[in-house]
């Protein structure tokens, strides 16, 4: 089973207390079952992670993106400003 590491960012990275973690994950996997597989394994993200963006190798994915071994995954909550 490959395992990813999940970057985070901003209020992610807050509530977990780390900036990274690692998630295996069943081969053929897509960003939708990271989110899912995310919440199980994150619970205290769970209120985040239907408004954040999920970025597979430094661009926006779609939750049919198909993961790969070896991809860089970041978790981007939404920011405010002003």
């Amino acid at each position: 089973m490959p395992n990813f590491t999940v970057r985070l960012f901003a209020s992610a990275r807050e509530q977990m207390g780390r900036d990274s973690f690692h998630l295996p994950l069943e081969a053929g996997s897509t960003v939708k079952h990271l989110r899912a597989e995310l919440e199980r394994a994150a619970p205290e993200l769970a209120p985040l992670l239907s408004r954040c963006a999920v970025a597979v190798n430094r661009r926006y994915a779609e939750d049919t993106l198909a993961l790969r071994e070896g991809d860089e995954i970041a978790l981007i909550p939404p920011v405010a400003g002003g």
